[in-house]
């Protein structure tokens, strides 16, 4: 009787032995595949990728950059509906990669196409859920982010405000999903239709890689669950001179463009007395790939050059009021500090609306003073023309 309870015990032993080696090695088999038909690609191109997963499921393909990551920042000042208050946190990550996008099935274009319907209003959230492409949103929910209880009287300080916990995991995911779609901005940069899966399990996308993009590794993993993920495939996205990758906007530009815009707004910027800013902002927000905050800061101190030398000049022919600048320079040394700050708590939306409504009063009140009828009636303001007109004479004389 005891041989045959051992022989059974040895017998139920064998028999859970083979079973959980089977379910092992049926789990490794059906864990999905990513295969690229390139290891390496020139200022962007067209990605081949292929594969294998289990049939029957849905295959997205996650897409980022490894060695590049930028800045991403939100300022949730909308009311909450469920306690009324408006939170006023500002949220701030690091390490965003440069290049981020999930590849759903090639048959949810039109469920895409509907979503773009919402315009600026539509949520990276939802869009996911509505793809169902949750399990594919992995890089991004792990980075990391501060938040900060932000005020309008902390940003005037130089302050973000004060700095709050870490949140959980959860948390950290949904805020990660509203970063990336503040970072990104449009729908298409973030996702695209075209995974193409077949009853057998095998796949294939070509997924498109647009130029301007950060130099460096991609990953590409295939997701059909939470556990059901391959491993990465990489691929090198090499950039050569004139394109030079800008480390704070997260993209690459041939830098001859910039060169000869900013040499004729410089001109003209000059001649309007200011150092053009207010002129090559909106057009490098509008023509380039950037960040109206990056956009903002790098536009000021570019300015010095051509106020620089706009200063000599002017100087050289006696047009400057050194009593007027300096007190106007005062104010705008306190407006330049608050400035900065208060750029990071506006949308781009914001930014643009706002800069638009200051240049069309200004360019309103600029062409009614040379209107006949204005100058006509100020004899003061022909005389100071007359004035200017004179010494500008004067000097052409001189030299």
């Amino acid at each position: 009787m005891k041989r045959k309870r051992n022989l059974l015990l040895l017998l139920l032993f064998f028999i859970i032995f083979a079973l959980t080696s089977i379910s092992a090695q049926a789990e490794d088999a059906i864990q999905p595949t990513v295969r690229l038909d390139t290891t390496s690609i020139n200022n962007g191109g067209i990605i081949k990728v292929t594969g294998t997963a289990p049939a029957g499921m849905p295959v997205y393909l996650e897409v980022w950059a490894v060695e590049k990551t930028v800045r991403a920042n939100s300022f949730d000042n909308k009311k909450d509906p469920k306690t009324g208050q408006i939170p006023y946190i500002f949220y701030l990550s690091y390490d965003m990669p440069a290049y981020y996008k999930i590849f759903v099935p090639a048959d949810k274009q039109d469920q895409i196409t509907e979503l773009k319907k919402a315009g600026s209003k539509w949520k990276y959230s939802e869009a996911l859920k509505t793809l169902g492409a949750e399990a594919a949103f992995n890089v991004p929910a792990k980075m990391e982010i501060d938040r900060y209880k932000a005020s309008i009287l902390a940003s005037i300080i130089g302050s973000r405000g004060d700095l709050l916990d870490k949140m959980d995991a959860k948390e950290n995911r949904k805020r990660s999903m509203q970063l990336v779609k503040t970072r990104f901005r449009d729908l298409d940069k973030v996702l695209g239709a075209e995974v193409n899966v077949n009853p057998d399990g095998t796949y294939s996308a070509e997924i498109k890689i647009r130029e301007g993009l950060a130099p460096g590794k991609y990953n590409v993993v295939a997701v059909c669950s939470n556990e059901l993920k391959s491993t990465p495939a990489v691929f090198e996205n090499k950039i050569s001179f004139p394109m030079v990758y800008l480390n704070v906007a997260g993209t690459s530009q041939n830098i001859f463009w910039p060169f000869l815009l900013c040499l004729g707004v410089s001109i003209f910027g000059v001649l309007m007395g200011a150092g053009g800013g207010f002129i090559l902002n909106p057009l490098l927000v509008s023509l380039f790939p950037l960040p109206h905050s990056i956009v903002a800061g790098t536009v000021t101190p570019t300015v010095l050059f051509s106020q620089g030398s706009g200063i000599y000049n002017y100087s050289k022919i006696k047009f400057i009021n050194w009593k007027l600048g300096i007190s106007i320079g005062s104010a705008m040394l306190v407006g330049g500090f608050i400035g900065p700050k208060l750029t990071e708590l506006i949308t781009l939306d914001q930014f643009k609306s706002a800069f638009g409504w200051i240049l069309l009063v200004l360019a309103a009140l600029m062409y009614w003073q040379t209107t006949a009828g204005y100058l006509a009636k100020n004899k003061k303001e022909q005389a100071i023309l007359k004035e200017f007109k004179k010494r500008a004479e004067t000097a052409a004389a001189k030299a």
